[in-house]
């Protein structure tokens, strides 16, 4: 049982790791390259776009999408090293 925990419990902070990781890209890029680096960036044309505001717009959605992609597969690996996994 106290084995069960131990491995329960190492398998939720990993899991909080990876959260905590991937949000923390999801708003540099949302807050930062949206809005404290807008500036910076505009100087920069993507598609006719100032750079700024395409992450604004754009590019901070396209991002959360690769995130959740990226998410899904760190929890696949995880449950499988931890014996959680479903075939």
């Amino acid at each position: 049982m106290k084995e069960k925990r131990k491995k329960a419990k190492s398998y939720w902070q990993k899991n909080l790791r990876y959260l905590i990781v991937l949000l923390s890209i999801w708003f540099v890029v949302s807050y930062g390259a949206g809005i404290l680096f807008k500036d910076a960036l505009n100087g920069i044309r993507l598609g006719g776009f100032k750079l700024g505001f395409w992450f604004a717009q754009q590019g901070s959605i396209y991002v959360f999408v690769v995130l959740i992609f990226v998410y899904v597969r760190l929890m696949n690996k995880l449950d499988k090293k931890y014996g959680y996994h479903v075939d």
